[in-house]
């Protein structure tokens, strides 16, 4: 018994001191917040929230994400704007087409995924103008006979809305461009293109197929890996931007057959593309349990684009979503943290895979706009206010040049990948591998720092 005691104890010696490394990596860095106002590779992949700005308890869009990958580190940057010369290409994938640069583009945070795959489907971008860009797989869809130009495009999506966008809207209506002009490389994802007053999702499909929605004012959405859009009115352009043949299409390839020829009223998007042999157990699980939150009740379509949320959605709501393993409901399979939650079975929104989480709370003035950004599980991490208007990353948190960081994304050198204490990753990586050695032991002490961390 005594050496059981002893045991613990020093697991969570090494937690609190692995926690105060990682906070003063941190500390040092930021200052408080006092502001009031090719294909997907096969992951349990990215959970995302967006809640419209009547919907919003800060009155403004606010945007939940958690980023999951294996086997990677994660790096940031700040981008400066620049200006381009005439007949500059773009190249990202090899096999993929090389795009023209405009003259102008724009400042951005970057979150990059360093891995020794090829990354084509991941990373965060905010620009100086404070229009986000996150993504969630949405593979498999149906489609086997993509149409694509010069190779198409994957990662260089979201670089270029990130480069080139003033507003949500505009950078999906650039994303449709693109699309129709090159086409998509992955089999389906899922686009959140976001700013303070809109937040919108673009759904696409291998080839040049795509539909965009604009979330509801005054209602939530959360998206795992699967499809979400359902009805769609080609007409409504205020809030559908899509392929003008994405039912047409659909119709010729089998996929959708009119209940009332001539009529397309009961056209499903998701219905018609997604593969109908995908198993969804863990998109349902995670979509359920999210709707409940907002909705303060089991939701009547797990399914659902959108729902009304029973009360304005702050951002302890969406941290509380973000770091979800189903506590106090049935889902919970971890016996009271007996079992590490991550490891029961049933797939969790914050889950082993999950490398980063943040929540972006827009305000008027972009530079203002607050990037809340956990490093790995948000559930052993605190959210870390990151403002839009920094001038450059600390040391820690990046130790690439944005050129540099762009030029070796696809071929990342083995030494990027290998434990260095020194940066910020490996310093909350130590807390979150004590963790998931003897959660139930140690998540309490580690809970205890992080909350206060983040109210400080």
């Amino acid at each position: 018994m005594e050496e059981k005691l002893k045991s613990k104890m020093g697991k969570i010696i090494c937690v609190v001191l692995a926690l105060f490394l990682a906070v003063s990596l941190v500390g040092s860095a930021f200052a408080v917040d006092k502001v009031s106002a090719e294909e997907d590779p096969v992951l349990e992949d990215c959970s995302t929230i967006i809640v419209g700005k009547k919907a919003s308890a800060t009155g403004e869009v606010l945007l939940g994400h958690n980023e999951d990958n294996g086997d990677n580190v994660m790096v940031q940057y700040k981008v400066p704007a620049a200006t381009h010369k005439l007949g500059e290409l773009l190249t990202f994938e090899a096999t993929a087409a090389k795009i023209p640069q405009v003259e102008q583009t724009w400042a951005y945070l970057w979150s990059e995924t360093r891995a020794s795959w090829s990354a084509s489907f991941s990373d965060f971008f905010i620009n100086q103008w404070g229009v986000a860009i996150v993504s969630n797989s949405c593979s498999p869809s149906r489609e086997d006979k993509p149409g694509l130009t010069d190779g198409g495009i994957g990662y260089g999506l979201r670089v270029l809305i990130a480069q080139r966008a003033k507003t949500a809207r505009e950078g999906v209506e650039l994303a449709a461009a693109l699309l129709d002009q090159y086409g998509y490389i992955a089999s389906g994802r899922a686009y959140s293109i976001v700013d303070k007053n809109e937040g919108w999702i673009l759904q696409v499909v291998k080839g040049k197929h795509y539909v965009a929605e604009r979330i509801p004012d005054d209602q939530a959405m959360f998206i795992p890996n699967w499809y979400t859009i359902h009805q769609v009115d080609l007409k409504d352009t205020a809030n559908f931007i899509a392929s003008p043949d994405i039912i047409t299409y659909a119709i010729s390839r089998g996929w959708y057959t009119p209940a009332v020829a001539g009529s397309y009223s009961d056209f499903d998007f998701a219905v018609a593309y997604q593969s109908p042999t995908a198993n969804q157990a863990g998109n349902i699980v995670r979509q359920k349990n999210a709707l409940t939150v907002l909705l303060g009740k089991a939701p009547t379509d797990v399914q659902a684009f959108s729902v009304k949320p029973l009360k304005l959605v702050d951002l302890d709501t969406i941290k509380g979503i973000l770091r979800s393993h189903y506590e106090g409901t049935s889902d919970d399979l971890s016996n009271g943290y007996a079992i590490n939650p991550h490891q029961t079975g049933v797939r969790t929104i914050c889950s082993g895979t999950t490398m980063e989480s943040l929540i972006i709370q827009f305000r008027e003035q972009p530079e203002f706009t607050c990037v809340w950004r956990a490093t790995l599980n948000p559930c052993t991490s605190p959210y870390v206010p990151w403002y839009l208007g920094i001038t450059k990353v600390p040391t820690g948190y990046g130790w690439l040049t944005p050129a540099n960081g762009m030029a070796t994304h696809f071929n990342v050198p083995v030494g990027d990948l290998l434990y260095r204490p020194s940066r910020a990753w490996w310093a909350f990586q130590d807390v979150q591998d004590l963790a998931n050695d003897s959660y139930a032991d140690v998540i309490q002490t580690i809970v205890h720092s992080r909350d206060a961390l983040e109210k400080r």
